[in-house]
């Protein structure tokens, strides 16, 4: 039997994971790990909120075990951890990262999800996941990205996003 059409022009929390305590406002919202035991809360407008991408590097295909990645950027000045941040794996590498940065990922150690990256490119600000946002109403909204990275990466069967900037590399910085 068909399920019934989501209405993605409010709120939506489906259940996916263990956690159920989720939830957004206009002017904020959670994002948590598979198992629950990690939670944050950024801002989803405003000062503190950066920019939102797919990136296609081969770091971040690899990392997520997809062909692309699907970000957000947020100042570390209104990024919060709710709960669980003794409950991060922090691992990080430089050899890889198409951007030459070094990134610092933060796993959580329950369930294996990646909460969030921290590149040497972007001091001051974390690198968030889309898919860990509660409110999957935002996927579609606020947290669309507005840029495509190392569009040379993409795999052939992958389009482009339209109405999306398309970047080889990562871009001038001072685009950002």
């Amino acid at each position: 039997m068909p399920s019934a059409p989501v209405d993605k022009s409010k709120s939506y929390f489906p259940l996916a994971g263990s956690a159920s305590d989720g939830w957004s406002t206009e002017e904020e919202a959670t994002a948590t790990c598979f198992c629950g035991a990690v939670q944050l809360k950024f801002p989803t407008q405003g000062p503190g909120f950066v920019e939102t991408f797919l990136c296609h590097c081969a770091d971040c295909r690899k990392i997520t075990a997809s062909m692309f990645a699907s970000n957000f950027i947020i100042l570390d000045t209104h990024f919060t951890h709710v709960r669980g941040r003794e409950n991060l794996t922090v691992f990080g590498q430089a050899k890889t990262p198409a951007s030459q940065n070094t990134m610092t990922n933060h796993f959580c150690s329950t369930c294996g999800t990646l909460m969030y990256r921290v590149s040497t490119g972007f001091p001051g600000m974390s690198i968030l996941r889309i898919g860990t946002v509660d409110d999957f109403h935002l996927h579609e909204t606020k947290l669309k990205p507005r840029r495509e990275l190392f569009v040379e990466s993409r795999v052939k069967w992958l389009h482009s996003l339209d109405g999306v900037r398309q970047f080889e590399g990562m871009g001038a910085r001072e685009s950002w």
